[in-house]
């Protein structure tokens, strides 16, 4: 039988779920290394082919490091304790926010994404047809997965940062790790609450999150979890917080998010000191140049594979519109263009700031575009003024 008969005969649903395996056999081939396959290799199973994050009930994680304990309780330095002060002060109760705003997600003056945050032509040119009463809808269930998925972050933030507390060795470490636990768990009450209280909907945990998430909270190593979480995931949310509160017209959104940002900018900058001495000066060189290969390898997979496919599924499920007409469409909006953007300027530097951007990796970097980061500031030159100020792009304007 010739391929296009095949195809024209399939059930729908079958090459819907055909075609996502070989996605996800596409994200596995992405990972040159075979170290960091390897590790990854049994978060991926659960995550992308077992989908453990869609089965509706909760998820046991097998959780095996050590808890570090100190009983001389030193002050060992000097600078998580002036970042444990601030975080002391700069505590604050979500039910501040001001939840009596009423939240329209059909009401153009207050968008949660600006309509140009997808390119309709590009829609046109791939043959999505969405009647034009339809798209401010789709752009604001994009924009709702969105702040779904940083919930499910979020979530992930608020048992990794108890993990560590445990696990991390200094005693200022540990009260400040304390600390942002209290965030974690702030964070997913007011996401929780925007999403149920203001907008009714919830989607499900993306596949590669769910995997990243798995890897990190099965690792037996505190500065694996760290890294992944604090340099990574963190680096990521701060990256699209700082974004979506310069584009949202929403008020109560933007007073959540400007609140969100100001201990994001701490917990970067925790994972900023935490993680620099220990890296440059208590790793051998085999083990510095593994966490330089899986950040590489982590940051090639956030940056090509969270492409909102609960939303298609949603939407499109079906229909004409294939996965790869879908992946195409959000690839290439803007929105998601600037997003990258905005997240490796907030990421490559910290990785640079810890001794994960040796010249040994920088070849890597340089392949995909990433060199102008190289530069850019650290999270512990930035206050959480500079990342409220991040440029509004050009379609948002």
């Amino acid at each position: 039988m010739n391929a296009r008969l095949f195809d024209k005969i399939m059930p729908t649903a079958l090459k819907r779920r055909l075609d996502a395996w070989a996605e996800n056999v596409a994200v596995v081939g992405e990972i040159r290394d075979a170290r960091v396959f390897s590790a990854l290799l049994p978060s991926v199973v659960r995550g992308l082919f077992l989908r453990r994050g869609k089965q509706g009930v909760p998820t046991p994680m097998p959780a095996s490091h050590d808890a570090w304990f100190d009983w001389t309780y030193p002050a060992d330095d000097p600078r998580l304790a002036e970042l444990y002060r601030r975080a002391k002060q700069q505590q604050w109760d979500g039910e501040e926010l001001p939840w009596h705003i009423d939240v329209d997600r059909e009401n153009p003056e207050r968008p949660i994404f600006p309509d140009g945050f997808v390119d309709w032509r590009v829609a046109d040119e791939l043959g999505m047809r969405v009647a034009p009463e339809d798209r401010a809808r789709l752009v604001n269930d994009i924009g709702t997965w969105a702040l779904a998925q940083f919930l499910h972050g979020e979530q992930g933030a608020l048992y990794a940062a108890a993990q560590v507390t445990e696990a991390v060795h200094g005693m200022d470490a540990k009260l400040y790790g304390a600390t942002q636990v209290m965030d974690e768990a702030r964070h997913v009450e007011v996401f929780a609450r925007y999403l149920d209280d203001k907008l009714g909907k919830l989607y499900q945990v993306n596949d590669n999150l769910f995997t990243l998430i798995d890897a990190l909270m099965t690792d037996g190593r505190w500065d694996m979890k760290f890294l992944g979480m604090q340099i990574m995931i963190e680096g990521l949310a701060l990256g699209a917080f700082g974004t979506l509160h310069q584009l949202t017209r929403e008020p109560l959104l933007k007073e959540l998010l400007a609140r969100v940002i100001q201990d994001e900018a701490r917990h970067v900058h925790f994972g900023v000191v935490a993680l620099r001495d220990h890296f440059k000066h208590e790793l051998d060189e085999r083990e510095r140049n593994e966490r330089e290969d899986w950040a590489f390898e982590i940051a090639m997979l956030m940056r090509n594979r969270f492409l909102a496919h609960e939303v298609y599924d949603e939407w499109f499920a079906g229909t004409h519109v294939t996965r790869k007409t879908w992946r195409q469409f959000v690839e290439r909006s803007p929105g998601m263009e600037y997003f990258r953007l905005t997240m490796f300027s907030r990421m490559v530097p910290n990785l640079r700031e810890i001794g994960l951007l040796s010249p040994r990796i920088r070849p890597h970097y340089e392949r995909v575009g990433l060199a102008r980061y190289f530069g850019g500031r650290a999270a512990d030159t930035l206050s959480a003024d500079d990342l409220y100020q991040t440029e509004v792009p050009a379609y948002a304007s």
